[in-house]
């Protein structure tokens, strides 16, 4: 009771003090308060949380036009040229233009023909960059030929950024390569190849290939080199990462192979394996030696 009584009286002399301050008095004590810091408290600061870093990896061109802007969401959706809908991820890190000049995520209008520069942010496509242009604007696929129909020149190819297959009109004058930029047929094209596809859309939303990468065929043979990303030796699975461009690859071995001991994430290897249509499958894995005098980890 007593302390209770202490209390208000306490503050009965403070407000007492602070009604018997003249106005300039009264103002340059408050003054004082806002400027004195608190101890054990910083300067005021921004607590906005940091951004993270941009996602790393082999970024995907795709071009289409937007059919709608959700700025609460952070998303866009973009009708693909030779695909369906698909959902696209932004935020402040993402970079816009239109016709080479940088504007704000506020401008993106639905209807806008744009090319987004995509790469994976876990499960999510995230938008790099989105550029708009008023001319024709040239969109990339990357991933695997489901059919080439050559009656009707239809390429059906699934890429892993889109949630469904892209159809690629491919006219008889179109480049497609293979390894060592050596020219091929339309032969090549066979189910289960990996292809990289650049395409123009035309008037109908159709795309409309202008050259074709054949990067695999079933039995050919590869050699990766690179870093163990993850490893999960039950199932016999690693994800290599090549260094040179941090393009990623997912190869199957054997788990019951001796080899599986040996093998830890963050080291580097090389792998000699084959692709059979739907995967990478280890020959051999032989981990790289390290640098003549490279110290060794402790």
């Amino acid at each position: 009771m007593r302390a209770a009584i202490l209390t208000v009286i306490f503050l009965l002399s403070g407000m007492a003090f602070s009604q018997s301050l003249s106005p300039q008095a009264s103002t340059a004590a408050q003054e004082l308060i806002s400027e004195t810091p608190t101890p054990g408290f910083a300067s005021p600061v921004n607590l906005a949380p940091a951004l993270p870093a941009v996602p790393h990896g082999k970024a995907t061109v795709i071009g289409g036009s937007i059919r709608n802007v959700d700025h609460l969401r952070d998303e866009l959706t973009l009708n693909i040229y030779g695909g369906h809908p698909m959902k696209i991820f932004f935020d402040e890190r993402t970079q816009i233009f239109r016709n080479g000049e940088k504007v704000s995520l506020d401008d993106l209008r639905p209807g806008e023909r744009v090319s987004v520069e995509t790469l994976l942010d876990g499960e999510d496509v995230f938008a790099r960059s989105i550029h708009s242009l008023t001319q024709s604007l040239d969109g990339q696929c990357h991933g695997q030929v489901l059919s080439f129909d050559p009656a009707s020149r239809e390429l059906l190819v699934r890429d892993g950024l889109a949630p469904r297959p892209i159809k690629v009109q491919v006219p008889a004058n179109t480049t497609i390569t293979g390894q060592g930029e050596k020219t091929l047929s339309s032969a090549a094209l066979m189910r289960g190849s990996l292809v990289a596809v650049t395409f123009r859309p035309d008037g109908n939303g159709r795309a409309i290939a202008n050259q074709i990468s054949v990067l695999a065929t079933p039995g050919s043979a590869f050699v990766f080199s690179g870093v163990i990303d993850y490893l999960d030796v039950h199932n016999g699975t690693l994800v290599l990462i090549d260094p040179r461009d941090q393009s990623r690859y997912e190869i199957s071995f054997d788990p019951r192979s001796p080899v599986r001991a040996s093998l830890h994430e963050g080291e580097g290897v090389t792998v000699n394996a084959n692709f059979d249509g739907s995967r990478y499958s280890a020959q051999t894995i032989t981990p790289n030696q390290p640098p003549a005098g490279a110290a060794n980890p402790q």
